[in-house]
């Protein structure tokens, strides 16, 4: 960050970071809905508590005049509300198939879920590293309009890849299952209409990111000509990686249902920590500052390379 932007970056992160508890609690109870087979119910929280986030947003950012500081205060309050709401559901007799009560430590259990999820823990994880990367590039190249326009382009390009994000995990219990009850026609066949899916998807959000550049962009800098434009072009060329990201994180993810968690991590690990960060410190060497913008496409090629290796390795192992 820059000296101008450093306290607001301060105070918004020690205020969420204030909350943490409330955000993995909501996170976590997201997926327990879905086990208790109760998915809606876990939808309607979500949207619950982005309601919230957004009322909020509106009444301490110009009622009250907070400034960043509401923006955290709007934030931290809607998970509170996303994690007390579940907590008090499983706390109670339910329709569903999961209710909170007296548990045993089983350290094996946990040690192992932990090893499969380690996958999502690196994705995570690499995509904070990522951010640093290329802020700290933006800003040699660009400077402040350059973290603003990346800004905007993660806050659009999130939007677009919850498709993806929630097919992979919506999917991944389907493809445990039919592992799990050694149905191998079944996960050739999940695997083969995912492809398919996640690739109509990719042209389908590619093609409404390009042509939808310009107003999504203003939504967020229309009062900045310069800037509006930096957005516009970045968000174009960055909205390719559409078509082939969906696959990579589809792939990680099935590698996850699969009980393989060393694959998957590997899949995640490489696909942000190496290509993504080699990308964009080798390629505006040679691009210049186009070679920001591209080098999440670059990344997301390099990894659909190793995710196809790594499905030929193993497709008699999983007999898809």
């Amino acid at each position: 960050a820059t000296p101008e932007m450093l306290p607001d970056c301060v105070l918004y992160g020690r205020i969420l970071i204030g909350a943490e508890i409330a955000f993995m609690l909501q996170s976590l109870f997201h997926n327990f809905f879905i086990v208790a087979e109760k998915p809606l119910l876990g939808f309607l929280m979500t949207v619950l508590a982005g309601i919230i986030n957004i009322i909020l947003d509106a009444l301490f950012i110009v009622g009250l005049k907070w400034g960043v500081m509401g923006a955290a205060v709007a934030t931290i309050l809607s998970q509170v509300v996303g994690a007390i709401v579940p907590f008090f559901y499983f706390m109670r007799d339910n329709k569903s198939l999961l209710k909170l009560c007296k548990a045993k430590f089983k350290f094996r259990i946990i040690l192992k879920a932990c090893t499969n999820g380690s996958s999502e823990l690196l994705s995570n994880v690499s995509a904070s590293v990522v951010s640093i990367v290329y802020n700290i590039q933006l800003l040699k190249y660009i400077g402040e309009n350059g973290v603003a326009a990346y800004g905007i382009i993660m806050y659009v390009t999130f939007v677009f890849t919850s498709i993806f994000l929630g097919y992979a995990i919506g999917a991944a219990p389907i493809v445990g299952y039919h592992y799990g009850a050694q149905n191998h026609v079944e996960i050739k066949n999940l695997l083969k209409r995912s492809v398919i899916i996640n690739i109509f998807f990719g042209v389908v959000m590619t093609s409404l990111s390009v042509g939808l550049a310009g107003p999504l962009s203003a939504i967020f800098v229309g009062y900045d000509e310069e800037l509006l434009e930096l957005t516009v072009n970045a968000l174009r060329i960055c909205s390719i990686s559409y078509i082939i990201m969906g696959l990579n994180i589809y792939f990680s993810s099935f590698f996850t249902a699969l009980n393989n968690g060393l694959i998957s991590a590997i899949i995640s690990s490489l696909r942000t920590l190496v290509f993504q960060i080699g990308s964009v410190l080798v390629l505006p060497l040679l691009c210049g500052i186009t070679g920001i913008w591209i080098a999440i496409i670059i990344a997301e090629f390099l990894a659909l390379v190793l995710s196809i290796i790594f499905l030929i390795i193993n497709r008699k192992k999983y007999h898809y």
